[in-house]
């Protein structure tokens, strides 16, 4: 949302202890489990090893191992078979509200039809104050869409924090149901190509197209030890405009990230860069086992872009 417009940019024990008690919480007492439910979904296959060496202009792994995903490093027929047999479910989130949901939704929602997970499952969750108002629209085979109605906060900071409590709720409540895999979006952007089950994975994050080529110290990292996402250093900069992985994955990181926001929100602090800050926090303490490149939110106003072979994403001009 309006992070988009930005062209550039201790002790941490709190932090450590806050995030690990979400997603470590105390074992309660032990109780009789009921019998389990029959899951009708054969057991994914493991996902096709991306071509590390296909790129040698670009970085293409993590120094942890996980793969950077640019075009050229991926076979998206093998991709695609191995999530069409899987019976791959994903479930694509976006929050619509005020204004966003006049100038941005259809054009989001229209584009992601022709590029977003092509031949999977996928269920269109749609945040917004004015349900009434979202485009009807005609959907593909296995692709269906639901509208649920959340508060209208009077600063799109807050829309943009609070998501993560909505998000974090409605995955416990509803997609973990549904679908295996989750992604959060902004909705002022839209799809240009291909953005298939390549991008799928465990824990997935990406690489701002402002800050891939720049270093740390350059991050606009929350610097302030009194705010619960600060990062003194890091690895990347990661971008909060999207952002994924299984629902079990997702569901710790939304409630991890808003533990953070609302310990601080008790303290008077707000991060500088709001969720986003958070999200770079959590995968500094825990790392995403794939990540986006560039090419996946590209920014066209960017002139360097002899790494960008391909544009999947791109931001929108502001309304």
């Amino acid at each position: 949302m309006g992070r988009k417009q930005r062209l550039s940019g201790a002790d941490d024990s709190s932090c450590w202890s806050l995030f690990a008690a979400v997603l470590h919480p105390a074992a309660p007492n032990p109780e009789p489990e009921p019998d389990p439910e029959p899951d009708p979904k054969p057991d994914p296959e493991p996902d096709p090893e991306p071509d590390m060496r296909a790129r040698k202009d670009v970085q293409t792994q993590t120094y942890w191992r996980a793969p950077i995903i640019w075009e050229g490093m991926f076979d998206p027929d093998l991709h695609d078979q191995t999530h069409i047999q899987s019976r791959s479910c994903v479930a694509l989130v976006v929050f619509a509200v005020g204004r966003y949901l006049e100038f941005y939704l259809h054009n989001f929602l229209t584009s992601a039809e022709k590029h977003f997970m092509l031949g999977l499952s996928v269920t269109y969750y749609v945040f917004t104050d004015y349900p009434e108002k979202v485009p009807k629209m005609k959907l593909g085979p296995r692709r269906s869409m639901k509208v649920l109605q959340v508060e209208k906060h009077p600063r799109w900071q807050d829309v943009s924090m609070m998501r993560m409590k909505t998000l974090a709720e409605f995955i416990e409540s509803d997609i973990r149901h549904h679908c295996n895999y989750v992604f959060c979006f902004d909705v002022d952007q839209v799809f240009t190509g291909r953005f298939g089950s390549e991008a799928l994975g465990d824990s997935v994050a990406l690489l701002h197209a402002h800050f891939y080529t720049r270093p740390p110290h350059r991050f606009t990292y929350e610097r302030r030890p009194t705010s619960q996402a600060f990062l003194e250093t890091g690895d990347f900069y990661y971008h909060a405009a999207l952002f994924g992985g299984s629902w079990e994955t997702m569901k710790n990181l939304t409630e991890a990230c808003l533990a953070g926001i609302m310990e601080d929100k008790k303290n008077n602090v707000e991060a500088v860069w709001h969720d986003e800050s958070y999200l770079n926090k959590y995968y500094w303490l825990h790392k995403p086992t794939r990540v986006l490149s560039p090419e996946y939110c590209w920014d066209r106003r960017i002139r360097d872009k002899k790494d960008i072979l391909v544009t999947r994403l791109v931001w929108v001009k502001k309304h």
